[in-house]
């Protein structure tokens, strides 16, 4: 039997210049992104994987340092007795002034090549691992041409950075179809940043810390064993952080600080301290609460590590001023007919408020 883990998406380096968080908070995101490539090494260590794969996107080369790449090396060297594999993909490619080639590895550590798929064996673990580097940005290559099959005598794995939902992505597209029939006894996927589990023996790993607001969820890695063609594959949340994102629904009858309390209640204590909250608020609001974006958050600092609040609220209308002076217009009729209904029925009311938010906002534009 082998055990493995399956990692990558890590994009060490990155420095979060198109996230809405400060820059301090950038910076501890940064750091935090080291941490957790540290900790996957050392549960690698402390479980006595057999094997840790890497599928592409290990750093950003853009930002990347010669330093950087040392510190890699010697984290992964620390794992000299898991065997560390590793493709490149379309953020760290592996081309001729790639910093994947400036430093010695640890013989632990096999980085593949990008000319074309290749086999590293492991003959003490009877075991094949096959795997194919990007050397650029873009990809679109048959990497299997040339693909003679696998030992059906020997465990097989796969380790590829690329896109199994899209047949026409630019991201080096695979067909799922294609790749399942081949025999792996697992296919380690890089590229996609939200885990999937596409098969019992294909998984996407997911960036193990989620990088902005369009990665909610659970983060994590992937944990496995195979033993004679049984392949055991497990999700696991690993990252520190989440992001996170609430509606918050209010109504009329609340006030400033009974919206504050709203929002602190949207989690649990333990989460809001831990994770970046990204805070809707929906409903209708009394004309004379000022819901103030800037205060809202600054008043909610001290309760959430972070928080941004959007005000996608709707103003609780003076319906008989606004009749009164709308009384000739298309603005005075819709109350009027509005009114005829039940205007305690919570959806008819809402009707109401989307309707005198749109018709005034078209008055002011005109």
């Amino acid at each position: 039997m082998i055990k493995f883990i399956h990692t990558g998406d890590l994009h060490l380096g990155l420095q979060f210049r198109n996230v809405s968080f400060d820059a301090y908070k950038a910076n501890e995101r940064r750091l935090e992104l080291w941490q957790t490539f540290g900790r996957i090494v050392k549960k690698a260590v402390e479980d006595n994987v057999d094997f840790l794969f890497i599928a592409g996107d290990l750093f950003e080369e853009k930002y990347f340092t010669l330093a950087d790449i040392k510190k890699v090396r010697d984290i992964l060297a620390k794992a000299n007795e898991t065997q560390v594999l590793i493709v490149a993909g379309n953020h760290d490619p592996l081309h001729a002034k790639s910093l994947y080639n400036i430093v010695e590895w640890s013989e632990n550590v096999t980085l593949f090549n990008s000319i074309k798929l290749i086999k590293k064996e492991f003959p003490e673990k009877n075991t094949c691992v096959y795997g194919y580097s990007w050397e650029a940005s873009e990809n679109r290559k048959d990497i299997f041409k040339d693909f003679n099959g696998i030992d059906e005598d020997k465990i097989n794995i796969l380790i590829i950075h690329g896109d199994i939902f899209d047949k026409e992505s630019p991201y080096l597209p695979l067909n799922k179809d294609y790749i399942e029939q081949l025999g792996f006894d697992y296919i380690a996927l890089g590229h996609i940043h939200k885990p999937h589990i596409i098969s019992p023996k294909i998984a996407y790993c997911g960036s193990p810390e989620p990088l902005d607001f369009g990665e909610i969820g659970e983060h994590g890695i992937i944990v496995g064993s195979i033993e004679k063609s049984n392949t055991r594959i497990d999700f696991l949340p690993f990252s520190k952080r989440k992001f996170i994102k609430k509606i918050v629904r209010i109504d009329e009858t609340l006030g400033y600080l009974d919206i504050l309390n709203r929002i602190r209640e949207c989690d649990i204590k333990e989460e809001r301290e831990d994770h970046f909250y990204k805070v809707k608020l929906e409903g209708v609001v009394d004309r004379h609460v000022d819901i103030n974006v800037m205060d809202l958050t600054k008043e909610l600092e001290e309760d959430f590590y972070y928080i941004e609040v959007i005000n996608d609220t709707i103003i609780d209308y003076d319906l008989d001023g606004l009749e009164r002076d709308n009384r000739d217009n298309i603005i005075g009729y819709f109350i009027r007919e509005m009114r005829q209904k039940n205007l305690d029925d919570k959806i008819v009311r809402d009707a109401l408020y989307i309707g005198l938010e749109a018709l005034l906002k078209g008055k002011v534009d005109i």
